[in-house]
């Protein structure tokens, strides 16, 4: 059962969770949550706040809800859930729901959908959202080796607003 911290509590090294855990970004799509997987995100100090970048091409299916909705989700999770975020990240939500088909369960915290069964969970409230373009690339290899389709990220900073981890 997840319980709320205070974000002074955590001990977890953020770049162990982003680039072994990855990440699952939730956002709600009318009656359900969907999920992606993320592993391209930062997570820092901005504004006075303390906040979570994630990216979403536009050919994700979960885009257009997370421009429309005010809040977002992060969740991380145990090693044993590999097999459920390598396939939430190759499927698309658009035909049926993935977290069923994970046998993974949402639940509400602050109006955003959490997934249950993550060992921690950041609650975002947007702050800033910004498209990438390719104009702005210093380095012109990474837009042609990450962008060859020129399908340009959006970035979402959100402010984390909750804490979760398993009880």
């Amino acid at each position: 059962m997840l319980k709320q911290i205070n974000i002074s509590e955590l001990s977890n090294n953020v770049f162990e969770l982003i680039s072994k855990d990855w990440g699952i970004l939730t956002v709600q799509t009318g009656e359900k949550a969907n999920g992606m997987t993320v592993s391209w995100l930062q997570m820092g100090h901005l504004w006075n706040k303390n906040v979570i970048t994630v990216y979403v091409r536009p050919q994700r299916y979960t885009y257009p809800f997370i421009n429309d909705e005010d809040t977002f989700s992060l969740a991380f999770f145990d090693e044993k859930y590999r097999k459920e975020l390598s396939y939430l990240g190759s499927k698309s939500g658009r035909d049926f729901d993935k977290l069923a088909q994970c046998e993974m369960t949402s639940s509400v915290v602050d109006n955003t959908p959490v997934i249950n069964e993550a060992k921690l969970v950041f609650v975002c409230k947007k702050l800033y959202v910004h498209d990438l373009k390719e104009e702005e690339f210093l380095n012109k290899d990474i837009d042609k080796k990450e962008y060859a389709k020129k399908d340009y990220h959006r970035v979402y900073v959100g402010e984390i607003t909750s804490v979760l981890v398993q009880e």
